[in-house]
């Protein structure tokens, strides 16, 4: 399989972005975040979901990293940013536009509440796949699957 990467530029790419991030798990310690160069950037294990067939036996994830630019501050609820080895698990993406935008806030929504919220001039984010694929044998489950 070629590997993924994806530009999103409005909230309608967004949210294919968010489609693919969906159940990606990553350590605190992969959050990253530089002021002077306004780039965030997290480097996760997303499940590879446009290969994920019910009858499917295993599954796979991909290592990728989701970086965003023009990012002005970023602030975090729901997990402590002093335990890097803590492992957090993304919902979605989801974009709130300020007033008449283009800037507004960019969500990191987490499992168990959490949330990452991005202070963002405009959306100017980017998933790409940076490794190879491994096999796993569960598939992440949600309510009413």
């Amino acid at each position: 399989m070629t590997d993924l990467k994806l530009l999103a530029l409005d909230a309608d790419d967004l949210s294919v972005i968010s489609a693919h991030m969906q159940d990606a798990v990553f350590k605190v310690a992969d959050l990253s975040f530089s002021a002077r160069s306004s780039l965030f950037s997290v480097a996760v294990n997303r499940f590879v979901w446009e290969k994920a067939d019910r009858a499917a036996k295993s599954y796979e994830r991909r290592r990728a990293v989701l970086s965003f630019k023009r990012v002005q501050a970023v602030r975090s609820i729901g997990f402590d940013r002093s335990k890097g080895d803590d492992v957090l698990s993304l919902l979605a993406v989801r974009f709130l536009i300020k007033d008449d935008g283009p800037d507004g806030v960019i969500e990191l929504v987490l499992s168990g509440g959490g949330t990452i919220a991005l202070d963002v001039e405009c959306i100017e984010a980017q998933l790409a796949d940076t490794g190879g694929a491994w096999e796993t044998a569960s598939k992440p489950g949600h309510p009413g699957d």
